[in-house]
C-alpha cells in the first residue's frame, strides 16, 4: 500500500515527529526555551499581515500555505500559528458584503455584518453537530502537508478553538449576553457541544504526536479586564478549556493559549486548566511582561509581548529596536520566551519596522543576553 492510498489516520500515525523534519538547531532552540532553559537565541513566534513583506519574500505566490512558509523561512521565524495571504494595496477603500458569510470588507478591515443566530429561538433550535472521525483525521493529515511546507526552518503549530468564542461568535456579544440570562441552558448546551468537537480534535493530535505544541485561540478579554464575569468563565469557560487541554497535557504537548486583552487576573486559572504558554501578551491592555515573567515564568511560556498597535506600526526604526530589546530584557533571561508581536503584524506596519523588529530579535536575542 502506497502512502497516497493510506487512510488519513494511518498516514498521520505513521508520520515522523516534528524533531525529524525540523532543522536540529531550530528544534533544540524551541524545546530548550519551552523547558525554561537558554538556547542559542530567543525563539520567534508570530503572525504577519503585510502585503509588502509577502511580496518581498514570496513575490507572486498565490497559495497561502506556500506564501506564508516562504515569508517565515526567509525571516527565520521559528514558530507560526496561522496561514495567511495579505490583501493587496489596490483593495484599499473597496467595500463589499458577502451575504452568504456575513462578512464585510473595507480597505484592510474585515468585520461581521450579521450572525447566524439572531434570536433566542434560533439559539434554542441550533445544534452545531460534531465532526466525524474521518473529518478529524483528515484535518490531522492535512497538517502533515503544512508542517512539511514550513520545515525545516519554521515549526507550524496546529490548533483551534475550545468552543466558547465559537459560541458567542455565532450570535455576537449582545445576543450572547442576553441569552446567558434568558436561555442559559441552551447557551451552555451549544458551548459544550462545540467543546466536545474541540476535544475530539485535541485527542487526535495527541495520539498522532506530530507537534510538541497545540494552539488554542478564544478571545475572552478587553483592555484592563476580561470580557465576561468570573462567574460565567468559571462555569462555561475554564472547565471546557481544561477538557481540551487534558489529552494534550497527557501526551506532553504544551498548550499555547491565545486571547487579546488583559490576562494577568486569570493567569493562575489558565495554568490550572492546563495552559503551558500565554499569547500574545498585549502591553497596552495592562499586561506587564516583566511581572508576568516574575510570577509565572517558571511554568508558563511568555509568547509575544512586543506592542503591535502603537510601537511597531507608528514608532521609528530605533523605537522598534529599543522596544524589542526591552521585551527580551524583561522576559528572556532563563528561557521561557517566544518573542513576537502582541497579536500580529498589522497591514499598516512599515516594512522597515518589520525588518528591524526581526533583525533585533535575531541579534539582541542571542544568549547570553546582553542586558
Amino acid at each position: 500500500m502506497t502512502e497516497s492510498t493510506l487512510d488519513p489516520k494511518t498516514l498521520a500515525l505513521a508520520a515522523p515527529p516534528a524533531e525529524a523534519v525540523l532543522d536540529p538547531t531550530v528544534y533544540e532552540r524551541i524545546m530548550l526555551a519551552a523547558s525554561f532553559l537558554e538556547p542559542d537565541r530567543v525563539p520567534i513566534w508570530d503572525f504577519i499581515d503585510s502585503w509588502p513583506i509577502y511580496q518581498r519574500f514570496a513575490p507572486g505566490e498565490t497559495d497561502p500555505t506556500m506564501a506564508t512558509a516562504k515569508v517565515f523561512n526567509s525571516l527565520e521565524i521559528d514558530l507560526c500559528r496561522s496561514i495567511y495571504l495579505p490583501r493587496p494595496p489596490d483593495s484599499d477603500g473597496e467595500a463589499g458584503a458577502n451575504e452568504s458569510t456575513g462578512w464585510k470588507t473595507s480597505g484592510k478591515t474585515v468585520w461581521v455584518t450579521h450572525y447566524p443566530l439572531k434570536s433566542l429561538e434560533d439559539i434554542r433550535s441550533y445544534d452545531p453537530g460534531l465532526p466525524t472521525e474521518e473529518q478529524v483525521w483528515n484535518e490531522v493529515a492535512w497538517y502533515l502537508g503544512v508542517r512539511e511546507a514550513f520545515a525545516p526552518t519554521t515549526l507550524y503549530v496546529p490548533g483551534g478553538g475550545m468552543g466558547f468564542h465559537g459560541t458567542y461568535g455565532l450570535m455576537g456579544l449582545q445576543v450572547f449576553s442576553m441569552a446567558l440570562y434568558d436561555a442559559h441552558d441552551e447557551v451552555e448546551r451549544i458551548i459544550n457541544r462545540m467543546n466536545e468537537g474541540a476535544v475530539l480534535r485535541a485527542r487526535a493530535y495527541s495520539e498522532a504526536q506530530l507537534c510538541p505544541f497545540y494552539f488554542i485561540g478564544d478571545d475572552i478579554a478587553y483592555k484592563d479586564r476580561t470580557m465576561f464575569s468570573h462567574a460565567v468563565m468559571d462555569e462555561l469557560f475554564f472547565p471546557q478549556l481544561a477538557r481540551v487541554c487534558e489529552p494534550l497535557n497527557n501526551a506532553d504537548i504544551k498548550v499555547i493559549f491565545h486571547t487579546d486583552g488583559y490576562v494577568m487576573g486569570i493567569m493562575d486559572k489558565l495554568i490550572e486548566a492546563g495552559v503551558s504558554g500565554i499569547n500574545p501578551i498585549e502591553p497596552l491592555a495592562g499586561n506587564d511582561i516583566a511581572e508576568m515573567k516574575r510570577r509565572w515564568g517558571r511554568n508558563c511560556i511568555m509568547v509575544g509581548g512586543v506592542d503591535c498597535s502603537q510601537l511597531l506600526p507608528l514608532g521609528s526604526v530605533e523605537d522598534v529596536r529599543e522596544g524589542t530589546k526591552a521585551v527580551i530584557r524583561a522576559a528572556g533571561h532563563g528561557g521561557g520566551l517566544f518573542i513576537g508581536s502582541s497579536s500580529e503584524i498589522v497591514p499598516v506596519t512599515p516594512e522597515e519596522n518589520i525588518l528591524a523588529f526581526y533583525e533585533t530579535c535575531h541579534e539582541f536575542g542571542r544568549y547570553p543576553l546582553k542586558g
